[in-house]
């Protein structure tokens, strides 16, 4: 382990090539035509390549606006007062169901000014792209919901093959990186709850390192979300967005990450993807078919992934071909916003500056 210079270059093992391939391609030529948005792209995600290759892509739902300010996070922090595109599950749907994807991760930005936090919402998601496409396997990583259960049961109940909530960091940085509104014991309530409500549903969560822990909390942190029935978890290196966010701590070396997934698997999860370049999402399809759907068999596991994709592509073109240009963009909330303005004051009214004002909370 060594200490971060903010001047120096990054050590060799977070170097990676740059995302190419004919998948990689054909699904970044897609995200754009459609508007969507997704993660693996704004948060600059080094596996992006790797992924978007086997079929696997984050989208986020809700809008591109959080209503918390995690130091980690490079999101955008605001309130949306309530602004959402009720169009939009049907619209993501229709855009996932239409492109080569064998998994999709569906994510979401805190809503807190919404009464469910957006939980009917993720399932409505949900629910109508296993409907369009019933091959693909869903993933939805998800936000505390202020620790409502029922709003978990909502999403829970949606059916998605892995339900994940992100722990983000140990027990003693919750408060000195996370949001106020988060807690350790709320994560770990929701994951349980989570698993509570349907035992067959597979739980993830994810903890960044290189933050200020120290390698024994991690291990600890390992322990408190096997105890709460989460399945499978993975770590990985945290990498300052910006300088207003908070500073890396140290870059740790793949052996300390071995280690990690060490005690993991001794801990009993089903898999543990433990490494530097290691994300929440990282190849969450091979993931799933090596850890679920073939244990112990990497042979099977590799047919199954291409397998997979084969049948994503052919039902993806089937889809295309039935929807046609029946597919629009999903709005932003700063696009609703607007929108919800004009409708309100008519295009041609003047506002006083003074009333767009944010007003102190």
């Amino acid at each position: 382990m060594t200490e971060p210079n903010r001047f120096a270059p990054k050590p060799a093992w977070l170097k990676v090539r740059a995302p190419g391939g004919e998948n990689y391609e054909r699904l970044k030529s897609t995200f754009r035509k459609l508007d969507l948005f997704t993660v693996c792209e704004e948060a600059r995600c080094p596996n992006v390549g790797e992924c978007w290759r086997e079929g696997t892509a984050t989208v986020m739902l809700l809008g591109d606006t959080c209503t918390r300010g995690c130091r980690f996070c490079a999101v955008t922090t605001g309130n949306p007062r309530g602004a959402i595109d009720v169009r939009e599950p049907e619209h993501v749907a229709r855009a996932i169901a239409s492109m080569g994807l064998q998994y999709v991760v569906l994510t979401m930005v805190d809503r807190d000014d919404l009464l469910d936090g957006g939980a009917a919402h993720v399932a409505k998601t949900v629910t109508r792209l296993r409907e369009l496409r019933p091959d693909i396997l869903v993933e939805t990583l998800l936000g505390d919901f202020g620790g409502n259960h029922d709003y978990v049961d909502v999403t829970v109940d949606a059916k998605p093959h892995v339900w994940a909530h992100n722990i983000e960091v140990v027990e003693r940085l919750q408060r000195q990186i996370r949001d106020v509104r988060c807690s350790y014991e709320r994560s770990l309530g929701v994951l349980e709850r989570a698993k509570q409500r349907d035992p067959s549903r597979v739980i993830k969560s994810s903890i960044m390192v290189g933050i200020g822990e120290t390698d024994d909390e991690v291990i600890k942190t390992l322990r408190d979300l096997r105890s709460a029935g989460v399945d499978i978890v993975t770590l990985g290196q945290y990498l300052r967005p910006s300088p207003k966010h908070a500073e890396v701590d140290r870059f740790v070396d793949p052996y300390t990450f071995a280690r990690f997934q060490s005690e993991a698997e001794a801990l009993g999860f089903a898999f543990c993807a433990s490494g530097p370049l290691v994300r929440s999402s990282y190849k969450a399809a091979e993931v799933f078919v090596k850890s679920i759907l073939h244990p112990g068999d990497a042979t099977a596991a590799e047919a199954a992934l291409a397998d997979r994709l084969v049948q994503a592509r052919e039902n993806a073109a089937k889809n295309a071909a039935e929807f046609g240009n029946d597919i629009e963009a999903p709005q932003t909330t700063s696009e609703l916003a607007s929108k919800a303005t004009q409708d309100l004051v008519g295009a041609s009214a003047l506002i006083p500056a003074a009333s767009l004002r944010r007003k102190p909370s």
